[in-house]
């Protein structure tokens, strides 16, 4: 497994990350539990030293899996969590308050077994809290040995340079893929300016780049997609196209349309570590083999071509959620 350095002064990671969010949370009834273990575990052995989770994922059922999963090589890998919302209130009331935080770290070194978190992010901008507060405490927690380096999440321009300001921001973590490109315009610019990370998560569009979901595709009743405009019968109808373009530039190169998605991220910047998430073996063993698809610059420049000619149909969240994102 290729390792890669987040940003100027972040941790060393393996190339691709495993999301771990959706073993429990968000894409329907959670994996069982020594499932979960085994499939994290498969991870480690085949190279994965990032693992991505949040206290709000369950909530704190994925911390619980991923400690218990990683404590036998907790010294050989990087876990990364979240703090920042207020999980004992329904509705993911939105919490940064140093005490809150203070509080959140406690919680998260105890479920994940281990004495010191490996990248803290801010899940979400608090717009109640000044960012020179959130990001004073997570220094404050770093030089007191909790925590080793910082992130945020979905955050916009101002805040991120706000808070590198304060404590170097080693991470930025958003969504971006082949069919949400957005942070193109400001944020990647920025990122390299500042020598910070960028961890993609949903690389492969929640799904649907693998080709693996259609219009008459069905969702449980608690997968979160049920609720996302992008994924709307007639959304996912017009998205096709994509679907259909990524296949085509996927057998071009004689490789699945997830690793053409995983590699096309690889091949922007060597400082971008995606961490798609799985719940199935055979899938983590596709993602993983993303790593050896080596895209040249002519290919990489046919496949934005042929991505210019797609219109993507669709929000990406519902509008109360989109109006929590770059902030």
């Amino acid at each position: 497994m290729q390792q890669r350095r987040l940003g100027k002064n972040g941790p060393d990671v393996s190339a691709l990350g495993l999301g771990c969010m959706g073993l429990s949370h968000g894409y329907g009834p959670a994996t069982d539990k020594q499932q979960a273990i085994a499939l994290i575990r498969a991870a480690v052995d085949r190279g994965v030293t990032f693992f991505d989770t949040a206290e709000v994922y369950g909530p704190y059922l994925n911390e619980e899996v991923v400690g218990e999963a990683l404590a036998p090589v907790r010294d050989r890998v990087t876990i990364a969590t979240k703090f920042g919302f207020d999980c004992d209130k329904p509705g993911q009331v939105i919490n940064s308050r140093p005490a809150h935080i203070r509080a959140a770290v406690e919680g998260s070194l105890a479920r994940l077994k281990t004495d010191v978190i490996d990248l803290y992010y801010q899940h979400r901008v608090d717009p109640d809290v000044p960012m020179e507060d959130v990001a004073g405490t997570v220094a404050d927690l770093i030089a007191e040995g909790k925590v080793k380096h910082f992130g945020l999440s979905e955050a916009g321009p101002d805040s991120i340079r706000r808070a590198h300001g304060v404590c170097p921001v080693a991470a930025l973590q958003s969504e971006y893929s082949l069919w949400w490109r957005q942070p193109e315009q400001q944020i990647l610019p920025q990122l390299e300016e500042l020598g910070i990370g960028l961890v993609p998560f949903s690389p492969l569009g929640k799904g649907f780049l693998t080709g693996a979901i259609d219009a008459s595709t069905t969702f449980d009743s608690s997968d979160f997609r049920n609720v996302v405009p992008r994924f709307s019968e007639a959304s996912r109808q017009a998205n096709q196209a994509l679907v259909e373009t990524v296949k085509r530039l996927a057998a071009e190169q004689g490789v699945t349309p997830a690793q053409i998605a995983l590699a096309w991220l690889l091949a922007k910047a060597p400082w971008i570590v995606p961490i798609p998430g799985t719940t199935k073996l055979h899938r983590l063993d596709e993602n993983l083999g993303a790593v050896n698809v080596t895209l040249s610059q002519t290919e990489m420049s046919h496949i934005n071509q042929a991505l210019a000619a797609v219109d993507v149909v669709g929000e990406r969240y519902p509008a109360h959620l989109q109006a929590r994102v770059g902030k």
